[in-house]
């Protein structure tokens, strides 16, 4: 049986969600550094758009599959074994990215990619279980984390390749990825301990339910697409402009990533006073605005300005999403969580390839840029439902 929260010390739930929280800082760095490496890739292997865009369905298929296995680790094994496997795959993955053919680079973009998949919904449904009563604020927190990661990688890839070391930097993110694995051995074994219910029952949950399963699982297929679909390609864009250096492009998607991270650590702070679903709204309408801005740039200024208005305005829709997902579906949380974040792999891997054939066919990442603007606003459509009937105000969704 799951300990409840009264069960468990606020110090022990303290510790083991800041080891969730550093946990997510090299998944950070694994989950984005495809977008700052495609330059570098395409280079090495002379790879046109398409070639390029396939390579993101490689990790995000692999994902996809250790999403689906991760509910099941979880359910025998706990979420900190979950999340340890997921990082010994990241730091398999990372550590061998360079260390030979292009075959084998595949396979270990695949390896990160299954990683992330088997630690990120762990991760996120554990801080959740955890703090139930500050779920938004402790995911926005989690998901920082993440930011800090995905700021910090395109800065590094840059420096790195400026340095010829970029084989170098991936073992270093590889041995962090370790170490912190080792480390989550000594957390307080506390962690709720998610127990899948039967087939049956979460079916009947989700025909209760219908219409806020729907829209959730819209959100999350279309939010990780629309994010990567984004700033995967902002690199590859900020260079095709040919205004900028290639050290510069290189660091382009940190703009990106930066206001990610700032908009998720603002997040708990603006959530004392403002609804999650209007902050959700109100960010989704500085995103389009973001890669709307991003599509007729020209220069660095306008570079910059529009990849760090759209990152502001996506920072808190993720966490706010998951947060939904675990107050109404909790008693199925590990199921349907499962088949979510499945579906935001689907979009993850997706979308970045549907941008690259677009550009492909029309000669220009201008025009790939477009799927990630449509996908921001059908959430925003999506938002402007009646999520009052899916989360009353007042919740401590808000806390």
């Amino acid at each position: 049986m799951p300990s409840s929260p009264t069960e468990r010390s606020p110090a022990s739930v303290r510790l083991l969600t800041l080891a969730a929280y550093v946990s997510f800082v090299p998944v950070g760095v694994a989950t984005v550094l495809l977008g700052p490496m495609l330059p570098i890739l395409s280079a090495r292997w002379s790879l046109n758009y398409a070639q390029a865009g396939a390579l993101f369905p490689v990790q995000y298929v692999a994902s996809t599959v250790a999403v689906a296995l991760s509910g099941v680790l979880v359910s025998r094994f706990g979420f900190r074994f979950a999340i340890q496997t997921g990082l010994l795959l990241v730091a398999v993955g990372l550590g061998l990215l360079m260390a030979g053919p292009r075959w084998l680079a595949v396979i270990c973009i695949a390896a990160y990619g299954a990683g992330n998949g088997v630690a990120v919904p762990a991760a996120n449904l554990m801080v959740a279980e955890l703090n139930p009563g500050r779920r938004s604020a402790t995911l926005n927190w989690l998901n920082f984390c993440w930011s800090t990661g995905a700021v910090a990688c395109p800065f590094l890839v840059a420096a790195a390749a400026k340095a010829h070391h970029v084989p170098i930097f991936l073992i270093a993110v590889a041995a962090l990825s370790l170490v912190i694995a080792v480390l989550f051995t000594f957390a307080p074994a506390v962690e709720p301990r998610a127990v899948a219910p039967a087939v049956g029952g979460t079916v009947a949950v989700i025909r209760r339910k219908l219409w806020p399963f729907l829209m959730l699982a819209a959100l999350f297929l279309v939010y990780v697409g629309t994010e990567n679909g984004f700033g995967f390609w902002v690199a590859s864009f900020a260079k095709s402009l040919g205004s900028l250096t290639a050290t510069m492009a290189l660091m382009t998607p940190s703009f990106f990533y930066a206001t990610l991270m700032l908009g998720r650590m603002l997040a708990p702070f603006l959530l004392r006073s403002l609804s999650d679903i209007k902050l959700a709204q109100a960010g989704l309408i500085l995103s389009c605005a973001g890669m709307a801005g991003m599509i007729f740039s020209q220069q660095l200024p306008g570079v910059v300005a529009s990849a760090s208005a759209a990152g502001l305005g996506l920072s808190a829709v993720y966490p706010i999403t998951i947060s939904i997902l675990s107050k109404d579906f909790a008693g199925s949380s590990s199921r349907i969580g499962s088949f979510m974040f499945v579906l935001s792999n689907v979009g993850g891997g997706l979308f970045p390839w549907i941008v690259g054939v677009t550009s492909d066919g029309f000669g220009t990442l201008k025009a790939g840029l477009f799927v990630p603007l449509l996908g921001c606003a059908l959430m925003y459509v999506l938002y402007l439902q009646r999520w009052d009937q899916l989360s009353p105000a007042g919740s401590e969704l808000s806390s």
